[in-house]
């Protein structure tokens, strides 16, 4: 919410507030301020022009030659390029050496071999936004009133002198979104008087609205009031000056002066309104209804839009003519030739109003109001005053009464609250007439029985219901700052990590000491890759109301999102990969009940792991270089001996030859493996390899203490083994039939060669391995040794058929 300084200063008197202390007063008081804008700052040399000779450049198509009065004693020659320059208009001129937006500056020149002492500027060139620059000036200069003074500085007649607050407005505080709700705040701060402008409306009592239209609701809890006013002989035109000046400072674009009206009314009261060309409805009623199915609307900004029940609809008792709430249609805009006016003042339900601008990503400045809800006390005073504004700027005639679809009475809320539950709540000592005299100052009227507070609280404040919105309302006004602080009291105890959190911080650790970087990536995802990366998919966790298809199923692997990552990093040309995330997948137990939350870790590497340097050669990933990362960070949790890679084709996102499940003690943890190439391509990934595993079950079987040992002083002993084994025989299951015959003086077991090739035969490899053994207690003889490597070696032959070289 944008809030002018100079208009917030004609409804409560702040002549001897400066803006920051206002600004850092109302930050303090529960509405923070998110800056203060002065428009003119920066500007510098930049006054009034009367144009008094316009002509075409001899040498452009363009540009033109203007000779114009700037309050000297002569003229200035300045070549313009706007379409829209003329003759006998005030305009903005930046003089030679003036400063306009972004700090440029303008110095004397020549355009096409004409002398250009200047430049006359558009409005986006003071450095507002195209957003809220009238539409006739959009593409070119904008003209000043006829009483404006050459030669003057511009910014009195544009308000750039102006201080312009912007507010950041929590959803409990929607009635900070007018000028009127700002005031009630600031009065309230500083203990001051509100003084709102007033409009009589002066009607023709030679017709009667109920002549012109009629209104019915078939929903009265859609819409709890819908009132209509007519105006008729209306002219439309642009709007005053002071009325355009004050839109663009609060961050609307003047349309015309029928159309400004009610956005002038939707700040100062905060009640959105809506005003319909009487002549382009095709009937005399106006029905206010849920859309059906089949229905569709073109609104204002020239979008069509397909209706669904979902949707609240005002229409002319036969098609739909406004999205209620939200956005007027295309159909019944006011445009210059409108001259009859019905003028829209209601009350919708906020939950509808906000389901609908939601599916359609549609939020006006009507919508936000009506979402947070507006205050019903002001609805017909809005009305009224809008009626008398459109009428006075345009010369029409407000027809005599209002049509009511149902009178609505707004309601005042009762709390009661004690002093104790106060002080007991702050830590204050206040006093009665201290309670009483902040209750004062919100305007709340009070009454008081035994320290007992009866508060009737305005319908202005709808946020306030219960006890400790009252606590809030005391506290903010008393000051936080004068809230007495106090040490926590207690013994002290000594912090610790739960075996999880030191887990995951290891884990961490140990991945980023190996080269990953962490990401982090949405836990919603799309329904697709919500089920991807598991063996088998769950029941989803689906969201009633999500923003948007892309995050509306909450994942089952991290591994998906991960993906997207890597992506994301090759196609802007990353050809360095390496992603560990840690995070949580979910389960569904049905919509009754919370979902089953699982922390995991997710890996992900991809193009080269080593890139070409002058001493080095380049070294891509492969699934090796994945899995050398995963028995680090397993062995850093007390599992190198108890993990076993068991080959699988259970994941069909994973590449069926290169995907192995991860076993610790029999119990699977997880898996490794290449993205399927159909995969990859789909998502734009080379060949990328990934694991996943589940934090919490390797928690359970991780070693909870660290074991000491003493260095043994007794030598070890190694022999080498060259095997030559049928292609199809896992590294796996040789190492398993290996542990299980050594014995217990085995300690290692290192894999440092292999070989293929046609000498060996087909479907033949060679693997060399190295195995070492030691005994903690006493030397070892080769007696022993020989007789452990008889048993593998036997083993070998008759579980694998394999051959020993």
């Amino acid at each position: 919410m944008l809030v002018s300084y100079n208009w917030l200063n004609e409804l409560v008197d702040l002549t001897d507030i400066p803006v920051n202390e206002l600004a850092d007063k109302m930050s303090r008081t529960g509405i923070e301020v998110e800056d203060v804008i002065v428009p003119a700052e920066g500007l510098k040399k930049i006054v009034v022009g009367d144009v008094k000779e316009c002509v075409p450049h001899t040498d452009s198509d363009h540009l033109s030659v203007c000779q114009i009065d700037v309050g000297e004693d002569d003229l200035y020659q300045i070549v313009c390029g706007a379409p829209n320059i003329q003759a006998g208009k005030k305009v903005i001129v930046a003089l030679p050496n003036s400063r306009i937006a972004d700090n440029v500056k303008i110095k004397k020149g020549k355009m096409r071999g004409e002398v250009s002492l200047g430049m006359v500027c558009a409005l986006q060139e003071l450095g507002y936004a195209d957003s809220v620059v009238p539409k006739a000036y959009s593409e070119g200069i904008y003209f000043l009133p006829d009483n404006a003074v050459p030669g003057e500085p511009v910014f009195r007649y544009l308000e750039m002198n102006d201080q312009i607050i912007e507010l950041s407005v929590t959803p409990n505080r929607a009635d900070a979104l007018s000028m009127r709700g700002v005031a009630h705040e600031v009065a309230a701060i500083y203990n001051k008087s509100v003084h709102f402008p007033t409009k009589t409306v002066t009607e023709d009592d030679t017709e009667s609205v109920e002549s012109k239209i009629k209104v019915t609701v078939d929903n009265v809890k859609d819409t709890p009031t819908y009132t209509m006013r007519v105006i008729k002989d209306v002219k439309v035109s642009e709007s005053p000056l002071w009325l355009q000046t004050r839109l663009m400072n609060e961050g609307i674009r003047p349309v015309n002066n029928v159309v400004d009206a009610t956005n002038y009314t939707l700040l100062l009261f905060g009640q959105p309104q809506h005003a319909f060309d009487y002549d382009k409805l095709g009937t005399a009623e106006i029905d206010v209804r849920r859309a059906s199915d089949n229905e569709e609307l073109v609104t204002l900004d020239g979008v069509e839009r397909a209706l669904s029940s979902e949707n609240l609809v005002i229409t002319n008792g036969e098609k739909p003519i406004a999205l209620a709430g939200i956005m007027g249609g295309e159909s019944t805009e006011i445009d210059d030739a409108t001259t009859t006016v019905a003028l829209e003042t209601a009350l919708f339900e906020p939950t509808l109003i906000r389901r609908t601008a939601r599916s359609f990503g549609l939020s006006s400045e009507s919508s936000k109001r009506f979402e947070r809800g507006i205050n019903t006390a002001t609805i017909m005073e809005a009305s009224d005053f809008t009626a008398s504004l459109i009428a006075e700027l345009s010369g029409g005639k407000v027809l005599q009464g209002t049509v009511i679809s149902t009178p609505y009475e707004a309601q005042s809320q009762t709390v009661t609250i004690s002093l104790k539950k106060i002080n007991d709540s702050l830590g204050t000592e206040l006093t009665v007439a201290d309670i009483l005299t902040i209750l004062a100052k919100l305007g709340f009227e009070t009454t008081e029985l035994d320290e007992q507070f009866t508060v009737v609280v305005p319908p202005r404040r709808w946020d306030i219901t219960i006890e400790a919105d009252l606590v809030e309302e005391v506290a903010r006004i008393y000051g936080y700052d004068n809230l007495p602080s106090t040490l926590p009291s207690g013994s002290s105890l000594l912090g610790n990590l739960t075996h999880s959190q030191q887990l995951i911080r290891d884990v961490r650790r140990n991945l980023e000491g190996s080269g990953l970087d962490e990401a982090i990536s949405y836990a919603l995802t799309t329904p697709e890759l919500a089920v991807r990366f598991v063996k088998e998919a769950k029941p989803v966790v689906e969201l009633d109301w999500p923003m948007s298809q892309e995050h509306s199923i909450l994942r089952q692997s991290l591994t998906s999102g991960l993906l997207v990552d890597t992506a994301y990093n090759l196609a802007r040309k990353n050809k360095q990969i390496a992603l560990y995330e840690i995070g949580k997948v979910f389960e569904s137990r049905g919509k009754s009940i919370l979902p089953i939350e699982t922390k995991h870790v997710a890996l992900a590497v991809a193009g080269e792991w080593q890139t070409n340097e002058w001493n080095t050669q380049t070294v891509s990933v492969d699934f090796f270089t994945l899995k050398g990362i995963v028995e680090d960070l397993l062995s850093i949790l007390g599992m190198s001996r108890r993990v076993r890679f068991v080959a699988t084709t259970k994941y069909k996102d994973l590449h069926p030859g290169r995907t192995a499940e991860i076993i610790v003690d029999n119990i699977v943890v997880g898996f490794i493996g290449q993205v399927h190439p159909t995969v990859a391509k789909e998502m734009d990934l080379i060949d990328t390899y990934v694991s996943e595993l589940d934090l919490e079950v390797l928690c359970e079987l991780s070693t909870k203490q660290i074991t000491f040992k003493e260095v043994t002083k007794y030598p070890s002993i190694k022999r080498d083994m060259a095997l030559l084994v049928d292609k199809s025989v896992t590294n796996q299951q040789i190492i398993d039939v290996i542990i299980s015959k050594a014995g217990r003086f085995l300690k290692d077991i290192h894999l440092f060669d292999v070989y293929e090739g046609e000498n060996l035969g087909s479907g033949k490899k060679s693997l060399a391995y190295s195995l070492i053994y030691q005994n903690e207690e006493a030397t070892l003889v080769d007696e022993e040794v020989t007789s452990s490597v008889e048993k593998v070696t036997a083993a070998l032959i008759s579980e694998l058929s394999i051959e020993v070289r």
